[in-house]
């Protein structure tokens, strides 16, 4: 005989009005039912919930790649402009580089080493093409930035050291002009020149090594150029006499001074007072024998005298 359940239902009252009946694989059936049922809404309860997890890690890897790849469009934009920049130095340099060399065609000087001074086969400004979408050759920018920035290095290397030579050169003509006697040692009247002359003791003909320029007695005497004083003192015919070498090889004597301001050894500038003009030594008058020597040989001073 079959085992049934009964199920009944109660008014508030307690009274009852229905009864149902049902067997028992009818019940375990039912209930198995729910089960699988409660399984489904629990798999899709469970798979909303990771769809919905996964669309909102979804939005933020979008969120985080757009905000990558806004600053990677950043970081090309500014690659550009450096690799700009780089152009316009290495243009700035190669103009220099020209103004450079019309300095050594208007000076006369000769460079050492004749190199291009972008480096030794080196590329140009314009090689490196800036125009061409990052996306494209990005890399090769990158590559080719450091090339360059190596490049302008050298570059700007050779260049100070040129400049430097240059910088010496004019440095060394000026100590030159500045060793060069220019300007007249006293006022007064050139009362005798350089070179063969009737003397003025004996009446023979003689040679004069410098120019006597006569003026009264005590009339400052200047040193004619830069130098320092390389002997002072009595020197025979000359009478008192202060040398001074210039350097270069140009050394000048200043004789029949009646006192002399400086001593051995002293730096003097051009126009400064150094002696006084004199009658010492062998002299018909007060004046100064100015006499200017070039590698110990007399050369004319009025080669040199500009004012």
């Amino acid at each position: 005989m079959k085992k049934k359940n009964f199920l009944l239902s109660f008014k508030n009252n307690g009274s009852t009005i229905k009864q149902i009946s049902a067997s028992i694989n009818l019940v375990r059936f039912s209930c198995f039912l729910l089960s699988v049922l409660a399984i489904f809404m629990a798999y899709l309860m469970y798979d909303y919930i990771t769809l919905k997890k996964a669309s909102i890690n979804n939005v933020y890897l979008r969120e985080t790649v757009l905000k990558q790849e806004n600053e990677l469009t950043g970081q090309r934009k500014q690659l550009k402009l450096y690799a700009d920049e780089i152009k316009d130095i290495k243009s700035k340099l190669t103009i220099l580089h020209e103004f450079e060399k019309r300095i050594r065609a208007v000076a006369n000087i000769k460079r050492k080493k004749k190199e291009a001074i972008l480096g030794i086969g080196g590329s140009n400004p314009e090689n490196m093409d800036t125009t061409k979408a990052l996306t494209e050759k990005h890399d090769n920018l990158m590559l080719e930035m450091h090339e360059q920035v190596a490049e302008i290095n050298f570059a700007a290397n050779r260049q100070h050291e040129e400049f430097k030579s240059i910088l010496s050169f004019f440095e060394e003509q000026h100590k030159l002009i500045s060793a060069t006697p220019s300007i007249w040692p006293t006022s007064g009247s050139v009362s005798s020149t350089f070179g063969y002359r009737k003397s003025p003791f004996t009446g023979k003909r003689e040679f004069h090594k410098g120019i006597d320029i006569a003026s009264n007695k005590g009339t400052p005497i200047v040193a004619t150029a830069d130098g320092i004083v390389s002997k002072t003192g009595y020197m025979g015919s000359f009478g008192k006499t202060i040398v001074i070498n210039h350097g270069h090889g140009m050394i000048t004597y200043y004789g029949h001074t009646s006192k002399i301001l400086k001593k051995p050894g002293s730096i003097v500038k051009r126009g400064e007072a150094i002696a006084r003009i004199g009658n010492t030594g062998r002299s018909t008058g007060p004046h100064v024998h100015y006499e200017v020597r070039l590698n110990s040989v007399p050369v004319n001073p009025n080669k040199y005298i500009l004012n």
